[in-house]
């Protein structure tokens, strides 16, 4: 991660969630109406290249709300917006796209992301969203800061959340986690947050992989493990599957990562022509199948680098489970799951690891959590989802994923790759905390119960700026009743 992306991880982070899976895609639906009619203040935001004019702009949209009043100087504001992140030009849109030339000049064609997050006095967090740039040849200032203020005052009309209750206090504990990489940004934040509110309790997580981590929690060593694939205990232990609880704690979305040199334009891929690259059938960046999706691009003869997870990944399992689900003849020859032995490709650890080996070798592809391509700078296509269409990962696209998904079980489990639906991403997923349903030490009990509760709640709130969308909140009720199963 570059050392931007890690200060910003530890600066920011933001909500963003939907009213349950039977109800439209919404940003937000925490606390953000309690700053409703209140003064707020907008700070400068701490982007790297910021866009100019943002500040301006945004303040111009948030003017022209009625839900809120805005203030020039923080002291007498009562919420706060800010946020930060990078906007960059990719790439620009040549006026003749049948030149076969990269043009240095025309439409400029923006990258990078913009988190925002409205906080109270006191620090907490009560909205927050992800903008990333969507359209060439508009002001990229003013497209952002309309998005934002749309978003916010969408999260304002929404019912505001019950009061969050104090934490009890706890003795000193030391908590160890090990697992996924996929969540590990928005853990990262967590955790540091928690222990702010919770100084007694000290929990350190080690992203080695969603194998490593749930080996590591069979064999006694962590006191929790991480996965995105909800069947990780199945795979590696099943006698042992009836010991373990899942959470879910925030949904993600796997992407294709490419490194074409001068490809500004979005690169659409289809789960034949994803398929047919990790299993070695395509091998040129020119291939018909890929020019059959990308039309009007000038694909260079250029060999694919294939790259792919080295350690056992529930990244890998998102990933694999979507082929497998949509590509007829996957399963015979690779199949779904946490390590699949891929015919071919280069292999990295993590999803760190594979982003930034694509980032070195031109001509690569390979496969992330969406944030990891956001700080990467790394283009990341479309994909063609059961509805037929081609759609990039966002969060309102991972939002119509779980809103058309099917109904969780009682026991959390579920993939929701290839969900039905008009503007869902077909490779998001669920990602999952993975608990010991007996636990003998009452103080480690009771700190884990805490920080889960935490977790579901305020913790929620601060997962979008990373690209994660927040729980439904029926889901969140149903698994804030399940920590009652650990004993």
């Amino acid at each position: 991660m570059s050392a931007f992306g890690t200060k910003w991880i530890a600066q920011f982070v933001c909500c963003c969630a939907i009213a349950g899976l039977s109800s439209p895609p919404s940003p937000a639906w925490q606390s953000a109406k309690a700053a409703a009619g209140k003064r707020l203040y907008v700070e400068p935001f701490t982007t790297k290249t910021p866009p100019e004019g943002l500040r301006e702009d945004l303040i111009a949209e948030l003017s022209k709300l009625s839900s809120v009043s805005l203030v020039s100087v923080e002291s007498g504001a009562d919420a706060i917006l800010g946020g930060g992140g990078e906007i960059w030009i990719k790439g620009y849109r040549s006026l003749n796209p049948r030149s076969g030339r990269l043009p240095s000049h025309g439409t400029p064609v923006y990258g990078g992301y913009l988190s925002v997050e409205l906080r109270n006095t006191r620090g907490e967090t009560l909205w927050s969203y992800l903008a990333t740039p969507e359209t060439a040849g508009e002001d990229v200032s003013k497209n952002l800061a309309k998005r934002i203020a749309k978003h916010l005052e969408a999260a304002l009309q929404q019912e505001e959340a019950p009061p969050r209750s104090a934490s009890s206090p706890q003795p000193a504990t030391v908590l160890k986690g090990a697992g996924a990489t996929f969540p590990y940004p928005v853990y990262s934040k967590w955790l540091t947050n928690y222990r702010r509110e919770n100084p007694n309790v000290d929990i350190a997580y080690d992203p080695v992989g969603s194998e490593a981590g749930i080996r590591r929690l069979l064999a006694g060593n962590v006191d929790f493990g991480a996965s995105d694939n909800p069947q990780a205990i199945r795979e590696i232990s099943p006698a042992d599957e009836s010991q373990y609880l899942l959470f879910p704690s925030v949904v993600g979305a796997v992407v294709p990562i490419v490194n074409l040199p001068g490809l500004s334009s979005d690169f659409s891929f289809t789960p034949e022509a994803l398929a047919g690259i990790y299993l070695g059938k395509i091998t040129k960046w020119n291939d018909p199948i890929l020019r059959q999706a990308n039309k009007g691009i000038h694909l260079p003869d250029l060999d694919i680098l294939v790259v792919h997870r080295a350690d056992g990944s529930g990244t890998s399992y998102a990933w694999t489970d979507f082929l497998s689900k949509t590509v007829p003849g996957w399963n015979a020859q690779v199949g779904s799951g946490l390590a699949p032995k891929w015919p071919v490709g280069r292999a990295a650890n993590g999803n760190e690891g594979v982003a930034s080996l694509v980032k070195e070798m031109g001509g690569a592809i390979g496969y992330v959590e969406y944030i990891y391509a956001l700080q990467h700078h790394l283009s990341f296509g479309k994909v063609r989802n059961r509805a037929g269409e081609f759609v990039a990962a966002s969060l309102e696209s991972i939002a119509a994923a779980v809103n058309h998904a099917a109904p969780m079980d009682a026991d959390f489990k579920i993939s929701i790759v290839n969900a039905p639906g008009a503007g869902a991403y077909p490779i998001a997923s669920f990602t999952w905390l993975v608990i010991p349903a007996h636990i003998a030490d009452q103080t480690k009990r009771n700190a884990i119960a805490g920080f889960l509760k935490w977790m579901l709640g305020p913790g929620q709130t601060q997962s979008a700026a990373l690209g994660y969308l927040a729980l439904p909140k029926d889901l969140a009720g149903r698994e804030e009743a399940a920590i009652g199963g650990i004993h």
